[in-house]
């Protein structure tokens, strides 16, 4: 049995859960959450708390088991405290720049990138190379982190580019001279 999965869900008390069929609807002080689950798996709420159980013993029924359980806690604290992400830009002339919905990256191409700022994200500048992306769904605050982060990957030689806050860069030696 799934030792994440088995786990029950504490529900605080500033968040509103409702169970529809295989939806789940979760509503707290910053927005409003919702997912479809399999009907490999199966939900029972206690009081404060919320189990997922499994319908049959399969491999893809059990792997699902800890995953649905994961994404319920995911969109629960979500609702409750958003999610971030910070980007770094390493480089001379690396910077970022946002323009109404549009985020403008300079990272050395003979043109800026624009990105379109989804809805239900925020993106704040901290300074031209520090980015915080912020939302309450950890899913797509992580996706448009790294779809950032792929136009400049950071290099292991002198470490530019586009990196979260706390990425260590391996460093690789360069050329030895004779």
């Amino acid at each position: 049995m799934s030792r994440i999965g088995k786990k029950s869900i504490k529900i605080p008390e500033t968040i509103n859960l409702t169970i529809e069929n295989q939806k789940i609807y979760v509503k707290g002080n910053h927005g409003v959450l919702e997912k479809t689950f399999l009907k490999s798996v199966s939900f029972q709420r206690i009081t404060n708390e919320l189990f997922v159980n499994r319908n049959n013993d399969t491999k893809s029924s059990r792997s699902y088991h800890g995953l649905a359980s994961i994404l319920i806690q995911n969109m629960i604290q979500g609702v409750e405290k958003k999610f971030f992400k910070i980007l770094v830009a390493e480089g001379v002339g690396y910077k970022f720049q946002v323009d109404n919905n549009k985020l403008m990256l300079n990272m050395g191409f003979t043109h800026p990138i624009e990105f379109l700022i989804p809805l239900d994200l925020t993106i704040k500048l901290e300074s031209p190379t520090r980015l915080s992306i912020s939302g309450i769904d950890k899913e797509k605050v992580g996706l448009l982190a790294s779809k950032i982060r792929s136009i400049r990957p950071p290099e292991p030689y002198k470490g530019k580019g586009i990196m979260y806050e706390k990425e260590k860069i391996i460093r690789k030696a360069g050329k030895t001279g004779k």
